[in-house]
């Protein structure tokens, strides 16, 4: 965050307490570090495991999806080529216990692998190198207790997950062989995963525009805002635009 002023207005259990509260964040930051390990190695039911039934998870290229559908957009671009990893880079939890809702804030660098196209490496002699977008993000997960099974145990699942989007940059990874995207082929894509949005973009993606970024403090405190309602035991709103989730 490019601002000191914090975005929070009160704090929740995230360090120290008791044994049921360290239990219970834990669970939630191992909850939030499979979508790395499990996503990108396409263990998909591992992946799937981690959402409650009606999860609901948003992407810069996908948009809000529902979880099921977001794997099979997933396996198709797999399919096709697409090669999308994550690192994480540090994972917290903030828990509610008495609402059984937690929030998972979760580190990491998305890097996405291009190969530059006949018709963008024409100008320049690129055609055909390789190089990766990588963006710094925080992945949130709004995360509950749901019954399992006869309804006698509970277990924690995401619910929603949306992410921070700070910043991002082109790496070649021949070490100097890099795409130029022109300013009109940026301008339309926020800074903090705009390099990322435009190479997503020629791919053929429609790119997600309002996603909270480090320059738009609206979406930023809106954002937060949706946090500290979850934490609450409140109804949230991500849908910011009104749009339904697509389906299956």
């Amino acid at each position: 965050m490019t601002s000191p002023r914090d975005p929070h207005s009160k704090s929740y259990s995230h360090v120290n307490g008791s044994m049921s509260e360290l239990l219970d964040r834990l669970t939630v930051t191992e909850l939030c570090k499979g979508w790395p390990v499990y996503r990108d190695a396409s263990e998909w039911k591992n992946y799937r495991s981690l959402f409650t039934d009606d999860a609901t998870v948003w992407t810069t290229w996908s948009g809000p999806r529902h979880v099921d559908d977001f794997i099979s957009i997933s396996k198709a671009g797999k399919e096709q080529g697409v090669f999308i990893m994550h690192r994480e880079c540090g994972t917290l939890a903030e828990l509610s216990a008495e609402h059984g809702r937690a929030v998972g804030k979760m580190k990491a660098t998305i890097t996405h692998r291009f190969t530059v196209s006949p018709s963008d490496g024409k100008r320049d002699g690129s055609e055909g190198s390789q190089f990766d977008v990588d963006c710094d993000c925080r992945f949130i997960f709004f995360c509950e207790k749901v019954p399992q099974g006869d309804g006698s145990t509970s277990v924690w699942k995401a619910r929603y997950v949306k992410l921070f989007y700070e910043k991002d940059k082109v790496v070649p990874a021949d070490g100097y062989t890099a795409p130029r995207f022109t300013s009109d082929e940026l301008a339309p894509y926020p800074e903090g995963y705009r390099y990322l949005g435009a190479a997503q973009a020629r791919l053929g993606y429609e790119i997600d525009l309002r996603l909270p970024t480090a320059r738009d403090l609206d979406l930023w405190d809106r954002m937060y805002g949706e946090i500290e309602k979850w934490l609450d035991g409140k109804a949230v709103d991500l849908f910011w635009e009104g749009k339904e989730v697509p389906t299956l």
